[in-house]
């Protein structure tokens, strides 16, 4: 490996022993890296950094700052082992991250979404999906929280559901009104679930695997513009995250 990949081990590995997961930034840097020695370099150079935080041409301003970003901090780990290192300035594609504005959904709406998963092919895949939105709304956890429960999370008899890796990977037990224990124990005892009624995930999909968000994301799509739910403004979009959102304020 070059200097600059080992260089780049070991600051993973250091930021990890932190508690930092570092996932995007191992993917990000190991771009960088890979940019850096096709141009023949062996140390960090702004000017390399720069053109590399540029890519693709015409990308979000939001985008190229947090790339930069990225090697900026890696720049300066690498400048206590490496004098030849030069550290991009942060007044380099400065950026300002744009909240969106929370699209807060009305009772209504969410009944209409659960509704709407009738138009889902498959009684299970319906179950699931109107299992879910009603979960979020209900509990206010996050969309990742929710299809990372196993089913040992949730315990009907204490009315509970433990999310283990939370934000931060922290842990964090949240209460159930009775209505929703009911609702999660005739979701786990539907007839027509897929493979072993013991599977790990809470939330499976029709091959009784975990759901995952790339599979989500286009089905609450679907089912937003069956419902003719639409944006309210360019920054107020309707999320699935917003579920949460719509919780806290009411």
């Amino acid at each position: 490996m070059s200097n600059l990949r080992n260089y780049l081990v070991d600051y993973l590995s250091m930021r990890r022993a932190l508690g930092y997961k570092m996932d995007k930034a191992e993917r990000l840097l190991g771009q960088f890296v890979t940019f850096a020695e096709d141009r023949g370099e062996t140390h960090v150079r702004t000017e390399t950094a720069l053109a590399w935080a540029d890519l693709p041409c015409g990308a979000d301003v939001i985008w190229t700052s947090r790339r930069l970003a990225d090697v900026r901090l890696f720049a300066r780990h690498m400048q206590t082992l490496d004098p030849m290192t030069e550290v991009p300035p942060r007044e380099l594609l400065p950026a300002r991250g744009r909240r969106a504005t929370p699209y807060l959904y009305t009772a209504q709406e969410i009944a209409d979404l659960m509704r709407a998963t009738a138009i889902l092919r498959g009684s299970h895949v319906q179950a699931t999906y109107r299992t879910l939105i009603g979960l979020l709304a209900v509990s206010g956890m996050r969309i990742g929280e929710a299809i990372g429960l196993d089913r040992d999370d949730f315990d009907a008899g204490s009315g509970m559901v433990t999310i283990r890796h939370g934000k931060f990977d922290k842990a964090r037990a949240l209460p159930l009104h009775p209505s929703t224990v009911a609702a999660l124990n005739e979701y786990l005892c539907r007839d027509d679930r897929p493979g072993a009624r013991n599977t790990s995930p809470l939330l499976i999909s029709s091959t009784a695997k975990r759901l995952r968000y790339t599979g989500v994301q286009p089905i609450f799509q679907k089912l937003l513009h069956h419902c003719g739910i639409v944006a309210r403004s360019t920054r107020c979009r309707p999320r699935i995250h917003d579920l949460r959102h719509s919780f806290a304020v009411s």
